[in-house]
């Protein structure tokens, strides 16, 4: 019997590949992913790049989005640590009580962790199917991108009534 998951893949655009890669990775394991994030196309990140939508407008977008998801994934990738619009949701996504789960690129490479994640975020994983699927569903984890062990490195206090 196929689960749903609804949520919302905080990643950098460019990075889109791997979106596709963690839906397909999960739904091998019966899960009927259900994903909220934007994925611009071309034209759209370059208006988006170039300053041509307003800000007010993508929080606004991205609210309603992640607001749709019971967990947030960050997909961490080489460049995801510096990406603003990946904080900011985060950020939000912590303001909104949602479950945050870093998951590290396919590949085993530890990259730099976004500032956000190590703040907020209920679990970070290696890109393993059993660990992610653990940490959607609130079994708190925290590895190395090789799936080692980690310690938790900021407050993960997440209770939602």
């Amino acid at each position: 019997m196929t689960e749903r998951r609804h949520l919302f893949i905080s990643h950098h655009h460019k990075d889109d590949r791997l979106v596709d890669q963690f839906t397909g990775l999960l739904g091998r394991r019966d899960l009927d992913v259900r994903n909220s994030s934007i994925r611009a196309k071309p034209a759209n990140q370059d208006r988006i790049k170039n300053g041509l939508v307003d800000d007010r407008v993508l929080k606004r977008l991205l609210r309603m989005k992640i607001s749709w998801a019971s967990t947030v994934v960050v997909i961490i990738g080489e460049k995801t640590h510096d990406r603003p619009w990946v904080n900011w949701e985060i950020e939000e996504a912590n303001a909104q009580g949602k479950t945050i789960v870093g998951v590290y690129e396919r590949g085993g490479t530890d990259y730099e962790i976004p500032q956000a994640l190590e703040k907020y975020a209920s679990s970070i994983v290696a890109w393993n199917s059993e660990s992610i699927e653990k940490a959607i569903d609130g079994q708190s984890s925290f590895q190395n991108a090789d799936g080692s062990d980690r310690g938790p490195s900021g407050s993960n206090s997440h209770s939602v009534c």
